[in-house]
């Protein structure tokens, strides 16, 4: 069978699902299977694909049709220009959380230390050391299979200067911290079943559960995150667009100053900058 062929019956199939990005979840599937390229449909469409290639494929396909996130059916994904692995463990990196490191990184200097709670694969803290010199950083998290994760991709990327710890938020947590980073579960438990199957039915619960109102660990990182942050430290945290009032009431009311909330690309809500002094 020829790359193009299969790539269209793979469409087709993902369509008859409902798969939104149909051609484009086909395209990237074929290429991890036959480890190609995107230009390989273009320029190659008469590619043969042998049997076992072809197998793999229309495997990854029929995974797909079951609302499986093709980041589990990769082990991949990109996160501000870096290669993640990826895993059913934790949560998958997304583009709404580069909002988070994008406002940190204005933030950060050379040779600070960082705390990031509830830290998955690794892919807030790894991203802030790649883009800083000379910074250290500690990533704890409830899943030991998560720590896991988060050491395996600093080891692939090179990133020294990061430590990993299993910790109940900041159980098993000492010293303090020029910056504290979270993103952490902020979904209101009644509302987990109305999300898109590939969230509800894959990605990790004790990931999304915020609570009955979504605030649980908000309030803990309110209230114990100072005992942890240097005089002059900040905190910037991933929220729910419907959080830009909430999560900032909770900061204040435990004494941070200048407490602000910066909008995604998709100009809604989505991180809480706050200073502690």
């Amino acid at each position: 069978m020829q790359y193009r062929e299969c790539f269209e019956i793979g469409v087709k199939r993902l369509l008859d699902s409902d798969i939104r990005e149909a051609k484009l979840d086909a395209r990237l599937l074929l290429e991890y299977c036959c480890n190609t390229d995107r230009n390989t449909l273009l320029a190659h469409p008469e590619r043969e694909v042998s049997e076992e290639e072809q197998r793999r494929y229309f495997s990854a396909i029929e995974r797909r049709q079951k609302r499986e996130p093709l980041q589990y059916i990769t082990g991949e994904q990109d996160f501000m220009g870096l290669h993640f692995i990826t895993g059913r463990d934790t949560l998958i990196p997304r583009q709404d959380t580069e909002t988070l490191v994008e406002e940190a990184m204005k933030e950060l200097h050379d040779g600070m230390e960082i705390l990031d709670i509830c830290c998955g694969t690794g892919c807030i803290l790894l991203s802030l050391l790649h883009f800083s010199n000379d910074t250290r950083g500690l990533g704890v998290d409830i899943s030991e299979e998560s720590i896991k994760l988060s050491g395996k991709n600093a080891e692939a990327l090179g990133i020294t200067g990061a430590d990993f710890k299993v910790s109940d938020m900041f159980s098993e947590v000492s010293g303090k911290y020029d910056l504290i980073v979270s993103n952490p579960p902020y979904i209101p438990n009644h509302a987990i079943e109305t999300l898109d199957p590939e969230v509800r039915d894959y990605e990790p619960r004790r990931a999304l559960d915020g609570g009955e109102d979504g605030l649980c660990f908000y309030r803990i990182l309110a209230k114990e995150g100072k005992n942890y942050l240097k005089r002059g430290g900040m905190m910037f945290l991933e929220i729910g667009y419907d959080q830009g009032d909430s999560v900032p009431a909770l900061l204040s009311e435990e004494g941070y100053k200048h407490v602000e909330v910066m909008k995604d690309l998709a100009g809604l809500n989505r991180v809480v900058k706050a200073h502690f002094y």
